[in-house]
């Protein structure tokens, strides 16, 4: 039987999701509680990898058990052996041959800036020391739904058969006088493919960028013309979308 965890976590001190060989994972700790609790080794499979520092309020993954499960218990359960940084919010009986990656219609991601210091937010927001112009950066924004193939924003030398994605949404919107979140939604993403996106957004706000040079950096699929990755403890996974068909 296959079931899906819905869950979050705080990535501040994680090498990210996927298990490192020298380093501690989200992946690796839920693996962990879950076979402490189910008393065999078990294998999770996640919607995505988010990197080192990386936040998720919801990551969704899947794993085998042979036996119908309680998924209330487990649910409890799981909180009580992860860390205080994870939480597991429920556990979902789903069809045999469902998949938390390849059966995701779409994932969400944002990214926080301040334009200000705030000891509270600094683990979760980027702090900029210049003025940015947020209008013509969603102007600039647009204009990737004009494409698919995002080569320009992938890290290199990825193991992905195609750089093609779809986006469905991308928007900087303000969540107050000195702090903007970036909502990007897409079938899916490449590696590095969010802060890419918004390092070289931010290039557009500053005035270093046009909107056509914007285009320019899509169209020669090359990442050295892009703007630089901005640091991964603002960003966020926020949902991850499937058919309600998969769930028994």
């Amino acid at each position: 039987m296959r079931y899906f965890i819905y869950m979050a976590y705080d990535g501040t001190n994680y090498h990210g999701w996927q298990v490192q060989p020298n380093g501690n994972s989200v992946q690796a700790e839920l693996m962990c509680a879950l076979s402490t609790f189910l008393r065999s080794e078990t294998e999770v499979v996640g919607a995505g990898r988010t990197d080192a520092g990386v936040h998720a309020r919801l990551m969704v993954a899947h794993f085998d058990h042979d036996a119908l499960l309680d998924c209330t218990l487990l649910t409890d359960k799981l909180n009580r052996l992860l860390p205080p940084d994870i939480s597991v919010y429920q556990v979902r009986l789903v069809h045999p041959d469902a998949h938390a990656r390849f059966d995701a219609t779409y994932r969400t991601y944002q990214y926080h800036v301040s334009l200000r210091k705030d000891p509270f937010g600094r683990h979760y927001a980027w702090r900029l020391f210049h003025t940015l112009d947020f209008e013509r950066m969603n102007e600039a924004a647009r204009t990737l739904f004009d494409y698919t193939d995002f080569t320009s924003f992938s890290k290199l030398h990825t193991d992905v058969k195609t750089n093609n994605c779809r986006i469905m949404h991308a928007e900087w919107t303000r969540k107050s006088e000195t702090e903007w979140v970036f909502t990007i939604r897409a079938d899916r993403f490449l590696r590095n493919m969010v802060r890419a996106i918004v390092g070289t957004l931010v290039e557009v706000g500053r005035g270093k960028l046009t909107i056509e040079g914007f285009r320019k950096v899509i169209e020669q699929k090359n990442r050295c013309s892009a703007g630089s990755s901005v640091p991964g403890h603002a960003l966020f996974l926020v949902d991850v979308g499937y058919p309600e068909d998969l769930f028994e």
